[in-house]
């Protein structure tokens, strides 16, 4: 089994290069480039949606790579790596890491585990996108590699606010035996420091680094608040 040491020997930021199909910089080697430059600056592993740009980025950088498949399913709210399908592509795609759904929805606590099964069966690790505490301890009793906060917010049920959630990131750091991941709203430096002395292992950053029109429009609306 493929030991989490082995893959990051040491703790730190993560990019996420991500762009959706209907966004700017969707395409191309738009996310490669993305990933070499995180990687230049320090970034210890990279986190990348869809096939495509898994492949690129492992032939850019010489970082692990979470992965994941985003799927829109009619009826369904879940979207990050929904079924085996996803899975098998991904560890096709020789990512270290796969990232997936484990909240408590839809009997999704039941139906993820052989998509754990399988890719723990083929040497790849399981980083688990949840939203609450208890989600988290759920996660960790299915046996993923790490649990990231990723999908706190995005629940209906989950902590809404503006920030990352610092509050889950303690709990579940004083709680549970595998690495937390900090992810989800981390827009400055300071937010991803205080998600790292709130216990995380690593820090997840997407947005605030990989996704100019969403850093665009927070300037566009903090000018547009200023009284001429």
């Amino acid at each position: 089994m493929t030991r989490i040491s082995d893959i990051f020997p040491v703790k730190g930021l993560i990019v996420s290069c991500q762009a959706l199909e209907h966004e700017p910089l969707h395409g191309g080697d738009t996310m490669a480039k993305m990933a070499r430059a995180a990687v230049q600056s320090g970034a210890i592993g990279i986190r990348t949606n869809g096939v495509p740009d898994i492949v690129a980025i492992k032939k850019e950088v010489n970082v692990p790579v979470i992965g994941l498949i985003k799927r829109d399913i009619p009826g369904s709210a879940i979207f990050i790596t929904p079924t085996l399908d996803e899975v098998k592509a991904i560890v096709s795609a020789k990512a270290e890491i796969i990232a997936l759904d484990v909240t408590n929805r839809e009997e999704r606590l039941e139906s993820v585990k052989p998509l754990i099964e399988y890719a723990h069966l083929r040497g790849v690790l399981v980083m688990a996108d949840i939203s609450t505490f208890e989600e988290g301890l759920a996660a960790e009793k299915l046996g993923v590699d790490f649990i990231g906060t990723t999908l706190s917010g995005y629940t209906p049920y989950s902590t809404q606010q503006e920030g990352p959630d610092l509050v889950l990131i303690q709990q579940l750091s004083g709680s549970v035996n595998i690495p937390v991941v900090a992810e989800g709203r981390i827009w400055t430096p300071e937010d991803a420091a205080k998600a790292k002395n709130a216990g995380a292992s690593y820090v997840v950053v997407g947005s605030a680094i990989t996704r100019p029109q969403l850093i665009t429009s927070r300037y566009v609306k903090a000018v547009s608040n200023v009284d001429d």
